[in-house]
C-alpha cells in the first residue's frame, strides 16, 4: 500500500477500510482488483465512479481499472452508466447488491441440485458416491429452501428500520 501522507485523515480511515474491505473479499475469492473497485464503490457517497475517479483513489491504472470492472460487470455486481452529455462512463453499484448477489446464488443452487440428482440417479442410489452425491444435492436443496426464507426475514427487517427511521423524521408544523 502506499504512503497516505497529507491524506486528511478521514480519508486516510476511508482508504484503510476498503483495503480492509477487499482483503476479506479476495481472501473469500474474488479478484484482489475487482475486490479494491467494489470496496471503493461501496465507500464513494454515491455508490458511483468513473475510471478516472477509481484510478486516482486506488492508485492503479486504468487498465488495472477495466479489468475489474468487466469482472463486476459479468458477476452482476455493477453497471455501466453514461454520463449526460459525455462519453465517460460511471460505474454504478447495483441497489440491493447483496440481496441480488443472493438470489443468484439461489438460482445456482437450484441448478446444481438438479445436476447432483441426475448425478445420484446414475451412480445408483446403492453406491457409496450416489450416497454421497444425494446428500449433497440435499444439502443444496436445504440451502435454497433457508436462503428464500433469510431473504424474506432480510425484506421484513428492512422495511422495519425503514418505516422506524421515517416515524423518527420531525415533520413540519
Amino acid at each position: 500500500m502506499t504512503s497516505t501522507e497529507g491524506t486528511p485523515p478521514q480519508e486516510e480511515a476511508v482508504s484503510r477500510f476498503v483495503e480492509r474491505f477487499a482483503g476479506e473479499l479476495t481472501e473469500a475469492g474474488m479478484q484482489r482488483m475487482a475486490s479494491r473497485v467494489f470496496a471503493a464503490l461501496l465507500a464513494s457517497e454515491t455508490a458511483s465512479l468513473t475510471s478516472a475517479e477509481l484510478s486516482e483513489r486506488l492508485r492503479i491504472s486504468p487498465a488495472a481499472v477495466s479489468g475489474a470492472i468487466r469482472y463486476l460487470s459479468q458477476v452482476g455486481m455493477v453497471a455501466r452508466e453514461r454520463e449526460p452529455g459525455t462519453r465517460r462512463e460511471r460505474y454504478v453499484l447495483h441497489n440491493e447488491i447483496w440481496y441480488e448477489t443472493f438470489t443468484r446464488r439461489d438460482r445456482i443452487l437450484l441448478r446444481w441440485e438438479k445436476v447432483l440428482r441426475d448425478g445420484a440417479a446414475a451412480l445408483g442410489p446403492d453406491t457409496a458416491a450416489g450416497a454421497r452425491t444425494t446428500e449433497t444435492a440435499d444439502f443444496f436443496a436445504f440451502m435454497q429452501e433457508e436462503m428464500l426464507t433469510l431473504m424474506d426475514r432480510w425484506r421484513e427487517r428492512k422495511a422495519a428500520r425503514q418505516s422506524a427511521g421515517e416515524a423518527q423524521e420531525p415533520t413540519a408544523s
